[in-house]
């Protein structure tokens, strides 16, 4: 019992436990011992043994409790360990943290730490419990967004790293989500404004919007109870439907306004009754683009085409007798004024038709050619009016001198005849146009000149140059006044030979007045030796062919009526 300190309070309750317990039972032993007789060396060998086994006893008692004095210690570094760590993770300031020297025993220093240790282990499992709040609901809304499928079981699971659980840290997953939300409230409400522009486009164009919609994604089908798709792959497909619907009402509106003009200018060209065209007033309110359901659909369109397509035809059977009327109109006003007919393209109906279908030409085009030659025409014979005048005139004077001819060549001229006093008078009336058709035909040259220096062209007179034409007849006239003058120097001849001839025929036998004999005679070689300017009612210019001409046809004058 020699290993413990006698001024130890442990020592001390060990010796007075001898001195009671041990000490009791050693002295009963001792008399055991002396009145058993038992040796000396057997008595300290017990001794030795007792003294061994309670070495033994106390050592296993020191060494429990040593034990658990080391577990004490262990359970305090890791409470601490755990306080420090919850402290870093949570970064919290305003929870209580323990002091830096603690006091008091083991148990007394796990006591005092360990309500703050529950605290911070309650926040760690609420703020543990936020994060997995926060983070599913990303997790879903991201699932959303994306497009895949919401199912939880398909879902991965949630994991939070318990190293950083900070509220800084749960802010920042907060404002993901918030960001998360916006994103897709604003997904939804662009959905939501596509699926409107389609519903209303397809309504203008007259389409199943349902179908349409269905066809992007099932979800946007109201019967199918999934919740809408906003993806982008989905946000992309509702783009490019809204820009196809929007190219179709474009090209349709077009369209309309194409067919719309058409309209409008085959209804103002045929003249056409408004209440017919009543009847198309909205393909002109839907070409304004202003979106009206069914203002553009298929059916409008294809109604316009075939309203289009059926004027066009009446037009065109319009404008062929519009072309004609004017092609007629052309031809008078140059007949009128005895100029050549211009080549017009109604030469070649047939191809100018085929030119307009293929759309190389426009009826609009023709008619402003007809117009502008017609124009022109007008004004060369407005130009050409005081010469045609003149040349009637003339015509007229001719015809005069013609008839003048025939009279004086007709012997029964002064026989009382029906109508005789008439034609004496037109004779008179003759003598004094044929008086005036050298100055006529003077003063028709002199203007034809001036006309013709002003324009620098030939005046062309029914195909034939109209100053040839007078100096034609110019020479003509002179070689006829030459002809006369001939025979009225072979008549002069003639009646100096008249005394003797008589006295002979009426010696010989009575016969017939010599005069009518003679001018029968005259009259005959007159008729023989001249050249007439009439011939069957013929111009004598009508197949000359002066200075290189090729032969004419035939020059009518206008007959002068009988008065």
């Amino acid at each position: 019992m020699g290993f413990l300190s006698k001024s130890s309070p442990m020592a001390t309750r060990t010796a007075s436990m001898l001195e009671t317990s041990c000490g009791y039972l050693l002295q009963e032993l001792q008399m055991i011992w002396d009145e058993i007789g038992e040796d000396q060396f057997e008595r300290e060998k017990v001794l030795v043994d007792l003294e061994q086994e309670c070495l033994q006893v106390y050592r296993r008692k020191v060494d429990n409790v040593n034990k658990s004095r080391a577990r004490l210690h262990q359970e305090l570094a890791d409470s601490e360990a755990q306080f420090t760590h919850l402290l870093l993770s949570l970064d919290e300031r305003s929870l209580p943290t323990r002091r830096e020297k603690m006091v008091g025993t083991l148990k007394e220093q796990l006591e005092a730490i360990a309500p703050a240790l529950q605290k911070l282990q309650i926040k760690k499992a609420e703020r543990m419990k936020q994060f997995e709040t926060i983070k599913s609901e990303i997790q879903k809304i991201s699932t959303e967004i994306a497009g895949q499928s919401e199912d939880e079981d398909l879902l991965p699971c949630v994991i939070v790293d318990e190293n950083d659980i900070s509220l800084k840290r749960l802010e920042a997953y907060q404002m993901e989500l918030q960001r998360l939300h916006d994103d897709k409230n604003d997904r939804l409400e662009r959905v939501k404004n596509y699926i409107i522009t389609i519903q209303n486009l397809s309504a203008t164009l007259g389409m199943d919007s349902s179908m349409i919609i269905t066809k992007v994604h099932p979800s946007f089908n109201d019967l199918s109870g999934l919740p809408k798709n906003m993806s982008d792959g989905v946000l992309t497909k509702l783009n490019s439907t809204v820009e196809f619907l929007e190219a179709e009402r474009h090209s349709r509106i077009k369209k309309l306004q194409k067919l719309g003009s058409s309209l409008k200018n085959l209804w103002d060209l045929l003249d056409t009754p408004y209440i017919d065209r009543q009847q198309f007033s909205h393909i002109f309110s839907s070409s304004t683009g202003v979106s009206t359901p069914g203002g553009l659909t298929i059916t409008m369109i294809e109604q316009a085409e075939a309203e289009v397509e059926r004027l066009d035809k009446v037009k065109v059977s319009k404008m062929k007798e519009l072309l004609v009327k004017k092609q007629t109109e052309l031809e008078t006003i140059c007949r009128r004024s005895h100029m050549e007919v211009p080549p017009t393209p109604l030469t070649e109906m047939d191809h100018i038709l085929n030119l307009v279908k293929c759309g190389e030409m426009d009826y609009a085009d023709i008619l402003r050619s007809m117009d502008e030659q017609i124009a022109k025409a007008e004004g060369e014979s407005l130009s050409r009016k005081m010469i045609i005048e003149k040349v009637e005139k003339w015509g007229l004077a001719r015809d005069e001198e013609r008839w003048l001819e025939e009279y004086n060549m007709d012997d029964n001229r002064y026989f009382v005849s029906r109508g005789a006093h008439r034609n004496l008078k037109r004779a008179e009336r003759a003598r004094v146009m044929v008086k005036r058709i050298p100055a006529l035909v003077k003063s028709l040259i002199a203007k034809t000149n001036r006309w013709e220096e002003e324009r620098k062209k030939l005046f062309i007179y029914d195909k034939v140059p109209l100053l040839a034409l007078m100096e034609e007849y110019n020479l003509s006239r002179r070689d006829k006044e030459k002809e006369k003058q001939r025979h009225q120097m072979e008549k002069k001849s003639i009646q100096s030979k008249v005394p003797l001839l008589h006295e002979r025929v009426t010696l010989a036998r009575p016969t017939t007045s010599f005069r009518s004999r003679l001018d029968q005679i005259h009259d005959g070689e007159f008729k023989r030796g001249s050249t007439p300017l009439i011939s069957n009612g013929r111009s004598p210019f009508q197949n000359v062919a002066p200075n290189g001409w090729g032969a004419q046809e035939a020059k009518k004058f206008p007959n002068s009526s009988s008065s």
